[in-house]
């Protein structure tokens, strides 16, 4: 976890009394981040370094400790609390579903609430999980308070500093949305408190100049304000002209910025470059642990390695809706490191275990010759790498506007489906790939089943996003149905496979009808239902896979997983 920096502050400017109450927010902030920090978990890294004697040139290979706060556990949310399933594991995804040949399967975990109360927030899944998280929760919590306080001094200081700012709301509102931008900068930057401070008071210059700016705007108006009073009639005359093709004119309005909006805004050299450094992290991971044995000195080695690999338009949706548009290769250093280290989950365990070897001697006086068994330290090393896919981050680090930008970059790969053109990792060219299906009149004339298949097929192609529950988001499986059955009839909220399952009643396959759902397990390690998706017939479902799409069940992968049908009340 990044540190808040400490500001520094001078004698004199404590003194101020314009500065006296914020500079005190700002320092209590900061002894309260600190103490949270303290209370981290700590663990100890064991590390092997070479020394060399001076004296006698000999080289000696000593260990040493060192004390590092223990990394973050994963989350574990659900969505509801009599649908949270007591033991379920936010774990990789199973890597089956990556060798499906039908479909790479959206799996349920984490679920993001988007709608008022009714479905109530996220909570974490066991209270023992609840407990080790906390230490980093109330940390985050201190840290974020911090930010607030050293943004609110620095603001404070910039207006003493520069009083003509504070003559007009814009001016101050300008001020302090420069000190925002500067601050978060550094930050990524990994700047030191002294460094954020400074880069901070930069911006006084550029809002003094957005300030001088606005006035001198304001002035040419006013200067000109007959010949702008004409324009703004001609503009209202020609608007009454062009009514009768206002139809036409917000058609092409809405095209123009849907396309806008959904195509990556950054340069194509960000972009490759920010690629390219992601790929290079884990290239430089992928050789740590292809020669582990040779650079570490143990007895015995296990590993437990997830496949490192992740997809090219994932990291720059994510990165395009984390930094709300436009960014440059610079300015996201720091989050691509964020996104490594919470794809990537390393674990390296050594257990020392006492074990006995025979040792013989034999007595020079009498040449008898004893054995004797002596204990020995035997040192087993365990290493785990969890590749906790991409694409299942942004619901953890995004708020919901950011989740939708991601959403909408994923479904149209930024209108740039040549950017990774020949990269075996990247999605599909152009909008996401799906299988159509005509479901058969006859099943049609159930009007609760019409209700439903009309719903859940205006999202045919919508990608994969893990814990979407809305259009806006996108969906993850059982986001996916819960939202159509909400639009068909039902009211049960935003639940999860289990409580879906949990609502419905088993129907064995002989008498599983249009409309039923049908349910999954072991698609990714979780007890009960795994994955849900909606019966349509013959052998035919509308699911969240990757993307929204219909899929045979009685393929092999299908036939595998299958757990039950079950009929909603």
């Amino acid at each position: 976890m990044r540190q808040e920096p400490r500001l520094q502050f001078t004698k004199e400017e404590r003194a101020d009394p314009a500065l006296e109450k914020p500079i005190r927010k700002a320092d209590r902030a900061a002894d309260k981040a600190e103490k949270a920090r303290a209370k981290i978990p700590k663990k100890k890294i064991r590390f092997e370094e070479t020394v060399t004697d001076p004296t006698t040139g000999k080289t000696v290979t000593r260990l040493r400790f060192e004390e590092v706060d223990k990394k973050k556990p994963p989350s574990k949310l659900s969505h509801a609390v009599r649908d949270a399933p007591g033991n379920a594991v936010l774990s990789k995804v199973h890597k089956e579903i990556r060798e499906s040949e039908e479909d790479n399967v959206g799996v349920e975990s984490a679920h993001k609430m988007e709608e008022t109360a009714e479905t109530g927030g996220r909570m974490i899944e066991s209270a023992y999980h609840s407990h080790k998280l906390k230490p980093y929760r109330e940390a985050a919590k201190a840290e974020k308070k911090l930010e607030k306080a050293n943004i609110n001094a620095l603001y404070h200081k910039s207006l003493r500093d520069n009083p003509q700012l504070a003559s007009n709301p814009l001016s101050r509102w300008q001020q302090k949305h420069a000190i925002k931008k500067q601050y978060a900068a550094a930050k990524r930057a990994g700047q030191t408190a002294g460094s954020t401070a400074k880069a901070a008071e930069q911006t006084a210059k550029t809002a003094k100049t957005a300030a001088k700016k606005s006035e001198q705007a304001a002035q040419f108006v006013w200067r000109h304000r007959r010949g702008f009073l004409v324009g703004i009639v001609l503009v209202v005359m020609l608007c009454f002209l062009l009514n009768t093709m206002s139809s036409c004119s917000m058609m092409f309005e809405s095209v123009g910025s849907g396309v806008a909006g959904s195509t990556y805004p950054s340069r194509d050299e960000d972009m490759l470059g920010a690629e390219a450094t992601y790929a290079q992290m884990e290239a430089e991971l992928q050789d740590y642990l292809d020669n582990y044995e040779a650079t570490h000195d143990y007895d015995e080695y296990h590993f437990d390695l997830d496949e490192i690999v992740h997809d090219p338009y994932v990291l720059i949706s994510i990165l395009t809706a984390y930094h709300q548009g436009e960014w440059t290769l610079a300015e996201v250093e720091g989050t691509l490191s964020m996104l490594f280290e919470r794809q990537y989950i390393l674990t390296e365990e050594v257990v020392v275990e006492t074990r006995y070897r025979t040792e013989t001697s034999t007595d020079p006086e009498t040449g008898e010759t004893t054995s004797e068994q002596v204990p020995y330290d035997y040192y087993i090393c365990y290493v785990t790498l969890e590749n906790f896919d991409l694409s299942h981050l942004p619901v953890y680090i995004m708020g919901e506007e950011q989740v939708s930008l991601y959403a909408v970059y994923m479904a149209t790969l930024g209108n740039r489906p040549d950017l990774f053109e020949g990269n075996p990792n990247a999605s599909n060219s152009g909008s996401l790939e799906f299988t159509d299906y005509d479901i058969p009149p006859e099943a049609l004339e159930d009007e609760t089943f019409r209700a439903m298949i009309t719903e859940a097929e205006k999202y045919l192609g919508y990608p994969y996003v893990w814990g979407g529950s809305s259009p806006s988001t996108s969906f993850d499986c059982s986001g996916f149905i819960s939202w159509v059955i909400n639009h068909s009839g039902w009211d049960v909220g935003r639940l999860t496979a289990n409580g879906l399952l949990n609502i419905s009643t088993p129907v064995s396959r002989e008498n599983a009808r249009p409309g039923d759902l049908i349910f999954f397990q072991g698609t990714y390690d979780t007890a009960g239902a795994s994955h849900v998706g909606l019966y349509v017939g013959d052998g035919m479902m509308i699911h969240c896979g990757s993307p929204i799409s219909y899929a045979n069940i009685n393929t092999s992968y299908w036939q595998q997983h299958f757990y039950t049908f079950a009929r909603l009340p």
